[in-house]
């Protein structure tokens, strides 16, 4: 997968995600993003402020206009965040450090608005199923409808940081970016962990296990990505594990 590949997936994962960031992106072709450094690691913090928000709500109940208003630059608080615990509690407090470390390196932009709503995420989670769930997937329900909704965020700033990364050119945007990029891989590695002791647990009242949810939510971003299998779900597929690869 080309760099420039990687990042013309991650915009169309972002517009995927268009209900809960609404900042107007629109529809990108596979061609080459005529940005600086400065530019580029800048575009990220609508992620960014994406995953603070939802991961400080989810534990605290609260987000950046309580525990770092500068940040925000003036940008609308988010609305729908409801409150779950403790280490998506940590990871809130990393997202903090992220857009901190970003507008400290190149400068920081408003917080686009944010609808952290039940209605948002279970607009997304039905395009991932092709379906319409009923009840309305609610990602504040319980703990692990929660995790399911955290499943779907660290992976679209993998890809943007995978395919932002060969792009750039000065040694302190490469540093800051690749630091960002082993955080996110690392809460990844975190959710998909937590979600796996529960990988056979039914996820009432839809049916579906929790497997059965992140593998359709990874198929989802590998048709949007449109650059073949690049997310795998919990239950890897024996002809696609990397036993078969040894």
């Amino acid at each position: 997968m080309t760099s420039r590949s990687c990042l013309s997936a991650f915009l169309v994962l972002v517009v995927a995600l268009e209900s809960i960031i609404i900042m107007g992106v629109s529809l990108p072709q596979c061609r080459r993003i005529v940005a600086n450094d400065d530019d580029q690691i800048q575009f990220f913090l609508n992620m960014e402020f994406l995953e603070a928000e939802f991961f400080l709500f989810g534990a605290l109940g609260k987000g950046l206009d309580d525990l770092a208003p500068s940040l925000t630059q003036g940008g609308p608080p988010p609305s729908g965040g409801r409150s779950n615990r403790r280490i998506i509690e940590e990871f809130g407090y990393q997202e903090i450090g992220h857009i901190r470390a970003i507008t400290q390196s190149v400068g920081g932009i408003p917080r686009p608005l944010l609808n952290l709503s039940a209605e948002a995420f279970a607009a997304t989670i039905n395009q991932a199923l092709n379906t319409t769930l009923s009840p309305p997937f609610d990602p504040y329900a319980n703990s692990i409808n929660y995790l399911l909704a955290s499943y779907l965020i660290p992976y679209v700033g993998l890809v943007g940081y995978v395919g932002t990364i060969p792009n750039l050119v000065g040694k302190s945007s490469l540093s800051l970016a690749a630091s960002l990029l082993g955080v996110e891989a690392g809460q990844d590695a975190v959710i998909r962990g937590l979600l796996y002791k529960r990988a056979n647990e039914t996820v009432n009242p839809y049916g579906l296990t929790v497997a059965d949810f992140t593998n359709r939510i990874s198929e989802f971003w590998n048709r949007l990505g449109m650059c073949g299998v690049k997310d795998e779900g919990l239950m890897v597929p024996v002809q696609l594990g990397a036993e078969n690869n040894q």
